[in-house]
């Protein structure tokens, strides 16, 4: 199918999804009943608001279908497949069970392989299991171990830092481990929020409605209007009861807020996931790659007496270590330990290598023999202290390892000018002279602590969840901004509990260690279940599920995988990391503007219905007809809660709740609006006029009173007075214009009239200024 054609189709379906909407009843039966009752115009101005609010919505989300499949291109991956003792380069979605690759330094592996062959391999598998520190792999079967300890096969999307290997394929696609975590990530949790509540107040809105309008039917009947006219009347309460703007209001706020994060290095990709980032409790983070670089620092070093010493590029011990590290053909180390100590220490002209061991986790360490500029010979070893320290660890490692930190033991002896040492020999550690430790730690990602704090700030809970183990994961909590007694669990406290009891260990817990990628989902299913509004902020495969089951997902682009990016509502698409507190603070404004919206719009709307049900009860039928409500709805509705929607407001010190305060601005939004349409058209009813006068100056005053209350709420934003002062002056123009003024069922108003107006304008805004009514 060609692009355009294919395009066509999903943007028809994207339509024809928005009209999957409670309000569509109600505006499509409203339709109908128009054109039974003999008003086709009517019915089409109807079907003609339905089908505009449907396709804007549609095209929105077909919008963000685009998004998502730009974010796909380019990612795919190759692999080195040898067939008959040849390597070819071939696209890694055509492997199979079967195939032999060959793997190297710097490779993504492209499936899940059991290893036949190989050579000092390690693997980088933080973006699958959380581990910080690369994974030496052997060819011994591991059987029913978990994935962070099957050391004799590599998994999708995990990288070669060191060796080679050849390996068959066992597992490709959604059978890898990998896909498997995708697979968990495609189970959308129900939606919640705006949305849910609109649904929510739309649907019991029905019946009333419905009511409504079977109420001014029966009193127009009564009152001895012909039944054609009394169901006319019926049909415009149905029509003024429907705020037409409401799904594309939330649309079209959630997309300005998008867009203004956009320009702050965050891609939304789920619109409707911003209005949850307002009211977020409790973040969830992946470690690895997230808050910390995914990269070792040189954190402590000791001297020769154990004693800890100001970490200096010139430190002694430092110094040594890097001068034991064995030099490369290329700039590149591909151990990391090496990397952060060349790092950390100052260059060394002083230093002539001769010779060297590179570190090997069978070994345990690893060795250089070298040339001072004085011409001393020496032998330098560093590696794990109970291979390179002949009496064991000492105290000062033990302290340094329960800081978090990897520890690197320093050893060495000067040689005779002949000697020349087997490096590969276990007897080469004998002799040696301690030097000091080199503490290693991860780095943390910049802005990571700022973050952690200013969602403290905030008000919202932090959890760190990682595959390390509980003493480095609470070290590195530390480090990041937790308190010192951060509660920690782990995966294993998880295994047997149900939801409940998960969520009762998870209550208060900070660190969650050792957690495997389903334990991950477990959690955020845990802590939704406890009616915690979460987010789950990570980059990893073994963070998609977790990241599509929040309530908010979060992708650190930059570094993600693939499956994170996919689950992911929001992606940063930069390392700055405290970016979240904008998109939390533009997710609170979010929902105080649409919540300020929805009062617009329902709450108007309610003032309708009662000024239509009293004015039938005085006059006999409505004071309006169906295309005067639809006139009302597009100038105080559709425009003027549009640009609140969009607006940010003032002040925003938490999201408002949908509930109890939303239902009590709407009801007396609805009375101030009724007051003001009722005092406009008691004064037509009052002074010499006609029908169709007292109508024009009911329908100006009910548009007069709304657009008077939304100013009062947003006088400071240049987009609301501008939009609320142009629909006024539309409204203007349609009464004034003959014509025009025939075909809404107005009339030109004089100057008698506008004053009439005038009045009940400023009698709903000192209704408006009088304080609420609360429940009793």
């Amino acid at each position: 199918m060609a692009a355009p054609v294919r395009h066509a189709v999903h943007l028809a379906t994207d339509v024809v999804a928005e009209l999957n909407d409670p309000l569509t009843p109600i505006l499509a039966l409203g339709a109908v009943a128009s054109a039974v009752v003999g008003s086709p115009v009517d019915a089409a101005l109807v079907a003609a608001a339905m089908g505009l609010n449907a396709f804007v919505g549609g095209t929105q989300r077909f919008r963000g279908r685009l998004a998502l499949a730009k974010l796909h291109e380019g990612e795919r991956q190759q692999a080195r497949r040898i067939t008959d003792r040849a390597t070819d380069l071939v696209d890694a979605g055509t492997l199979r069970p079967g195939d032999v690759l060959s793997l190297r330094v710097g490779d993504v592996v492209p499936a899940d392989a059991r290893l036949l062959e190989l050579t000092d391999l390690e693997i980088d598998e933080s973006a699958l299991t959380g581990e910080s520190l690369p994974v030496a792999k052997q060819l011994d079967p591991t059987p029913g171990a978990p994935p962070a300890e099957r050391h004799s096969l590599v998994f999708a999307g995990t990288t070669v830092v060191s060796g080679e290997a050849h390996a068959v394929v066992v597992t490709v696609g959604a059978d890898t481990v990998s896909g498997r975590a995708i697979g968990l990530a495609a189970r959308t949790p129900p939606s919640a929020g705006i949305q849910a509540r609109l649904h929510e107040l739309t649907r019991h809105a029905m019946p009333l409605t419905l009511g409504g309008g079977a109420l001014v039917t029966a009193l127009s009947a009564i009152r001895g209007t012909p039944m054609r006219r009394a169901a006319a009347g019926g049909v415009a309460i149905a029509v003024a009861a429907v705020p037409e703007g409401l799904p594309l209001v939330a649309t079209v706020a959630q997309l300005a807020a998008a867009r203004r994060l956009s320009a702050r290095g965050i891609l939304v990709r789920s619109p409707r996931a911003l209005e949850a980032l307002g009211r977020l409790d409790t973040v969830c983070f992946d470690k690895t790659g997230t808050l910390t670089e995914n990269a070792l620092r040189v954190a402590a070093v000791t001297d020769a007496q154990s004693e800890r010493i100001d970490v200096t590029p010139d430190a002694p011990a430092l110094v040594a270590a890097a001068r034991a590290c064995p030099a490369t053909n290329d700039d590149r180390q591909p151990h990391a330990t090496d990397r952060a100590i060349l790092d950390g220490a100052s260059s060394d002209a002083q230093w002539e290598q001769l010779a060297g061991q590179p570190f090997e986790a069978s070994r345990g360490y690893s060795a250089t023999v070298g040339r001072t500029d004085d011409g001393t010979m020496w032998l330098l070893v560093k590696g794990a202290p109970e291979i390179v320290l002949s009496d064991g660890a000492a105290a000062a490692a033990e302290s340094l390892a329960g800081d978090g930190l990897r520890v690197i033991a320093v050893a060495g002896r000067q040689l005779a000018d002949d000697e020349q040492p087997e490096l590969n020999n276990g007897d080469v550690l004998s002799g040696l002279s301690f030097l000091g430790f080199v503490g290693l730690a991860e780095t943390p990602r910049s802005g990571a602590a700022d973050l952690i704090a200013g969602l403290r700030d905030a008000g919202i809970a932090s959890a760190m969840l990682t595959g390390d183990h509980p003493q480095t994961a609470h070290a590195i909590a530390r480090q990041l901004g937790w308190p010192d007694d951060a509660p920690v669990i782990t995966g294993a406290d998880l295994i047997g509990r149900d939801r409940t009891g998960r969520a009762e260990l998870l209550s208060g817990a900070a660190v969650i260690a050792r957690v495997a990628p389903e334990q991950k989902l477990q959690v955020v299913e845990a802590l939704r279940a406890a009616d915690r509004v979460t987010a789950m902020v990570g980059d990893g495969t073994n963070d998609a599920a977790a990241i599509r089951a929040a309530n908010v997902g979060v992708g650190v682009r930059a570094q993600a995988s693939a499956a994170a990016r996919t689950a992911a509502d929001i992606a940063l698409t930069d390392s700055d990391v405290t970016v979240l507190l904008e998109a939390v603070a533009e997710g609170r404004a979010l929902w105080r503007s649409v919540s300020d919206a929805v009062t617009i719009l329902v709450g108007g709307n309610a003032g309708e219905v009662g000024f239509s049900v009293l004015g039938s009860l005085i006059g006999g039928a409505p004071p309006l007809s169906t295309r005067q409500f639809l006139l009302v709805n597009l100038m105080t509705d559709l425009f003027p809660a549009m640009a609140v929607a969009v607006t940010r407001p003032d002040d925003t010190p938490g999201a408002t709740a949908l509930g109890a305060t939303l239902t009590r601005d709407i009801r007396n939004r609805g009375i101030a609006t009724g007051i003001g349409a009722t005092t406009a058209w008691l004064t037509g009813r009052l002074t010499p006029g006609t029908q169709r006068r007292t109508s024009t100056m009911a329908l100006c005053g009910l548009v007069g009173a709304q657009l008077a209350q939304t100013l009062r709420g947003r006088w400071r934003s240049p987009l609301v007075v501008g939009t609320a002062a142009g629909s006024a002056a539309a409204l203007v123009v349609v009464v004034q214009t003959p014509g025009l003024s025939q075909f809404f069922g107005c009339t030109p108003l004089g100057p008698i009239a506008w004053s009439g107006v005038a009045a009940g304008i400023a009698t709903s805004s000192v209704a408006s200024l009088l304080p609420p009514l609360r429940p009793t």
